[in-house]
């Protein structure tokens, strides 16, 4: 089959190469796309930074 030895080497060729094309694929679909809670997350970062103390004082440690 193939030049393959057996049947279950050319099997774990074959999942090995469509596993990739798999997650190639599903990158490319899910590029751009924002997460649900970047926005909130953003907020709560953005809140952080006006309560923390450290952050505040201008100064390096």
């Amino acid at each position: 089959m193939f030049g393959f030895g057996d049947a279950w080497v050319f099997l774990a060729y074959a999942l090995t190469l469509g596993s990739a094309a798999l997650c190639v694929a599903y990158g490319i679909v899910n590029w751009n796309k924002p997460r649900e809670d970047q926005s909130e997350e953003l907020k709560e970062e953005a809140e952080w930074e006006t309560r923390d103390p450290d952050l505040n004082e201008g100064g390096s440690r």
